[in-house]
C-alpha cells in the first residue's frame, strides 16, 4: 500500500528570513529541503523570521510559508536568547498539527509540549552548551557531522538511540558541471575573527612577499554584527591588511543570491575557508558547495570537516592549531599554486565527492527516519527477524 504523506513544520531562528534574503547556512538548506520534501508529496509549513520585502504568508512550490516578527541578531548572548523566547512563543500560537517538528530554535522544543504538534525534530547546528538535557525525552538530535554528534553525547549520553547524522546536502544549483577556473583563491562566509579570514589574508601577503604574481584572492561575507560578522572594527581591519597587496585582494559585500554564488565558485581554483572556530564549525556546507564546481578546498585541522575532505585525496588541510599557523597555511596554498597536475587530479575528486551530496538522496534520509520515528518496528518483530536465515 502507498505510504501516506506525512505532515512536517520546519521553524527557523528568530533572525533571519527564508528565502535566505540575509544569508544563513542553516536557513538555505532547510529552504531547498522543505520544497523536496514537498516535491514528493509531503505537506510542508516553514516558519521564519518576517521580513519588509517578504508576505506574511505564501505558497511556493508545494510549501506553506508563514512569517513571524523576528530581530536583528544581537551582540550580546543573554539578549539572544531572550529575544529568541520571545519569538518561539509567537510562533507557538499558529503551529498546525503535525507529524514531525523541525527546528533549529533554542527555546521552541522547550515551550512547546503538545504531541499534537509533532515529534520534535532538533536540529543542532552548533556545538552544544549545555541544553542538551533540558528538551524533552521524546526529542530527536539531528546534526551533520560526527565531531557534533559525540558533544550531544558528552552531555547527554542517555540520549545516544535520539541522535541522528545526516550532513548537509547540495542544492541543484550547485552541481555544476566543473569549470576552467583562474587564478583565484576565494572565501566566502562570515567575515568574524572565528572563521580565519585575517590569517588568510596574512598567507596571501607572504606569498606575494615570496614572488607570488597573477593571482588573486577574493573574500565574499557579511561583516555587519547583525548578520553574525565581527562588525565595521574588524571589517576595517581586513581592509587596511588588503590594500598591502596593490589590489591583488578583493574584499566585496556579500552574495545571498544562488546563481551569483555558483558563479564565483566556478571562478576559483582555490576555495580557502581556514576556521579556527573549535566550538563553532559543524560541517563546513560552503567548502562543499565550493568542491561542487570543481575549487580545490584548503581548510583547517577542524574535525568536522574530515567527514568529506582527505587531505591529499580531495583537498588540502593546514594545521591552524601551529605555532604559526600563518606559516602552515601558506605553504599550502603554494604547494597549490605551483602545483597545476596536482590541483587538476584534486579538483576532478572534489567535484565527484560533492556529487555524494545531492539534495533528493539527503531528503530521503531525513524521511525514512520521520517514518521510523511514526511507525517503530515492535521489539518482538525485531528479535523475531534476527533469527530468520539471511
Amino acid at each position: 500500500m502507498p505510504l501516506s504523506p506525512l505532515r512536517l513544520t520546519i521553524v527557523q531562528g528568530a533572525f533571519l528570513p527564508v528565502p535566505a534574503l540575509l544569508g544563513g547556512a542553516v536557513e538555505k538548506v532547510w529552504y531547498a529541503m522543505g520544497q523536496e520534501f514537498a516535491r514528493r508529496g509531503h505537506h510542508v509549513v516553514h516558519v521564519s523570521r518576517s521580513h519588509r520585502t517578504l508576505p506574511a504568508a505564501n505558497s511556493t512550490a508545494g510549501v506553506m510559508y508563514q512569517r513571524v516578527r523576528g530581530y536583528d541578531t544581537p551582540s550580546a548572548l543573554w539578549r539572544l536568547k531572550l529575544l529568541d523566547l520571545a519569538y518561539s512563543l509567537r510562533v507557538k500560537s499558529l503551529l498546525p498539527k503535525a507529524d514531525i517538528l523541525i527546528t533549529n530554535t533554542f527555546w521552541l522544543p522547550l515551550v512547546e509540549r503538545r504531541r499534537s504538534r509533532g515529534v520534535p525534530y532538533l536540529h543542532v547546528a552548533r556545538y552544544p552548551k549545555g541544553q542538551m538535557k533540558l528538551y524533552p525525552a521524546r526529542a530527536i538530535f539531528q546534526t551533520v557531522s560526527e565531531p557534533i554528534r559525540s558533544a550531544i553525547l558528552r552531555e547527554h549520553p542517555a540520549a545516544e538511540a535520539r541522535v541522528r547524522v545526516i550532513p548537509y546536502p547540495l542544492s541543484p544549483v550547485y552541481l555544476v558541471p566543473a569549470s576552467q577556473s583562474g587564478p583565484v583563491i576565494l572565501y566566502t562566509g562570515r567575515l568574524h575573527p572565528e572563521k580565519g579570514v585575517e590569517l588568510l589574508v596574512q598567507a596571501f601577503l607572504r606569498l606575494q612577499a615570496a614572488g607570488l604574481q597573477g593571482w588573486k584572492l577574493r573574500i565574499i561575507g557579511p561583516w555587519k554584527t547583525a548578520q553574525g560578522g565581527g562588525g565595521p572594527a574588524y571589517r576595517e581591519t581586513l581592509d587596511a591588511h588588503a590594500k598591502k597587496a596593490g589590489g591583488a585582494i578583493e574584499l566585496l559585500e556579500p552574495i545571498f543570491d544562488e546563481a551569483e554564488l555558483v558563479a564565483q565558485y566556478r571562478t576559483a581554483a582555490i576555495f580557502a575557508y581556514p576556521s579556527i572556530a573549535e566550538f563553532g564549525e559543524t560541517f563546513g556546507l560552503a567548502a562543499l558547495e565550493a568542491m561542487a564546481a570543481g575549487a580545490v578546498p584548503v581548510v583547517s585541522a577542524l574535525r568536522c570537516f574530515a567527514d568529506f575532505i582527505l587531505d591529499g585525496k580531495n583537498g588540502r588541510v593546514f594545521d591552524h592549531r601551529a605555532a604559526e599557523p600563518v606559516t602552515d597555511l601558506a605553504r599550502v596554498l603554494s604547494e597549490l599554486v605551483q602545483a597545476p597536475e596536482e590541483r587538476a587530479q584534486l579538483s576532478k575528486a572534489a567535484w565527484a565527492t560533492a556529487r555524494n551530496y545531492t539534495l533528493p538522496s539527503i531528503a530521503e534520509q531525513f524521511i525514512s527516519d520521520f517514518r521510523s520515528l511514526l511507525n517503530p518496528v515492535p521489539a518482538s518483530l525485531v528479535s523475531v527477524s534476527a533469527c530468520l536465515p539471511h
